[in-house]
């Protein structure tokens, strides 16, 4: 397993971590976790085209690695009473959408790679959150830009790709 691989990994290990140091009150310890492991996912990428390591299975885990991170955060955040539910629904549909569109293409031997809303709202969701935990200033402008971005990125991939839904 290369480089980029173990740090997509890495990420999805870091969840239960994350999930137990926010769920006790640890705010700020729980924001760098967040961050540390969000910081991966710009690593792997670069490493990885850098160094012509790109893989399918990094095509695929790289973004479900995101998904996890993201939503075991703004689910943890929901139970504190810190996010809108319907904000994180919002969110779930669009990241089972595309990743049930990512399945679809698999079976026909196409891999979906992120485009570049899909990416942006990615980052605006990575920012938002620790944001979040911590309480910052606009930090809730920075998640209606994420949901809204999570709209029109999911949207977009539909359109882009509505030939796997037959």
């Amino acid at each position: 397993m290369n480089l980029p691989n173990k740090l997509t990994i890495g990420r999805v290990l870091a969840v239960p971590v994350f999930i137990v140091v926010l769920m006790s009150g640890y705010n700020y310890a729980a924001a760098v976790i967040f961050i540390l492991a969000a910081l991966t996912d710009m690593a792997d990428g670069m490493i990885a085209r850098k160094y012509n390591l790109v893989t399918n299975f990094g095509k695929i885990m790289d973004p479900l690695a995101d998904k996890i991170l993201v939503i075991a955060a703004l689910v943890c955040l929901v139970e504190l009473g810190d996010v809108k539910g319907w904000m994180v629904i919002v969110i779930l549909a669009r990241e089972f959408t595309v990743t049930g569109l990512r399945i679809a293409a698999a079976a026909e031997g196409t891999v979906i790679a992120a485009d570049i809303t899909g990416k942006i709202k990615t980052i605006l969701q990575m920012i938002a959150v620790p944001m979040l935990i911590c309480k910052l200033p606009f930090a809730e402008i920075l998640l209606w830009a994420a949901v809204i971005m999570t709209v029109v990125s999911g949207a977009e991939y539909i359109i882009k790709n509505k030939r796997f839904f037959k």
